[in-house]
């Protein structure tokens, strides 16, 4: 229920803003807003808007699924409000070594749920490591997915050269790893049981 409502949310605020500049300025984190104008909600909003469809579409399509297989284990635990923090919280923190080092940048912008989106997969990934993720159409373990999702996106962080916060994604799934172990410890060893015992 909690990942519909996400979705739902999301892709109602996007198309809002798709065709309303002024409410996209609004919500994108744009840093002197924050340190200058005290804007502070942008560190959560700007996961709520998308560039464009493509942007938009990716982030919702990971986030459907990957978000119902492990939406059941948090509420088991931590219950359907806990859940939705969990997504929540994952915006903020994703974002927050972006803004740091952005803090005095008046042409830097950054949206969309990437890093939350990231947070959601990597605990899926936890839970089901050799589980297959399709890539362009091709089956590709989970675990070997996040390592080559990991290392792309340190890659592309150092470099710099295109218009994606790869840090943000890094960080979101940082997070969704924490927070997952922390919420559910035994996760960490049944992983490792896991890894090493590759079934597909």
């Amino acid at each position: 229920m909690v990942t519909y409502l996400l979705v739902a949310a999301t892709v109602f605020v996007s198309w809002r803003a798709f065709g309303d500049r002024k409410l996209l300025e609004r919500l994108i984190l744009w840093p002197p807003a924050i340190s200058r104008h005290g804007q502070y909600d942008r560190l959560l909003t700007h996961g709520f808007i998308h560039a464009d469809l493509q942007h938009l579409l990716f982030n919702m399509i990971t986030l459907f699924f990957f978000g119902r297989a492990i939406e059941p284990v948090f509420v088991g635990r931590i219950g359907q409000l806990g859940f939705a923090l969990f997504y929540l919280s994952a915006i903020v923190v994703a974002i927050m070594p972006t803004y740091f080092r952005h803090q005095r940048d008046a042409g830097y912008r950054s949206l969309g749920a990437s890093g939350a989106v990231s947070a959601v997969l990597f605990s899926f990934i936890l839970f089901a490591p050799w589980s297959l993720i399709f890539v362009l159409f091709l089956p590709v373990p989970a675990i070997v997915y996040a390592a080559l999702y990991v290392g792309y996106s340190i890659w592309m962080d150092r470099r710099g050269t295109d218009n994606v916060n790869h840090s943000a994604h890094l960080w979101g799934a940082a997070y969704g790893v924490l927070f997952t172990v922390m919420m559910e410890p035994r996760v960490a060893s049944t992983f490792l049981a896991r890894l090493l015992s590759p079934s597909f």
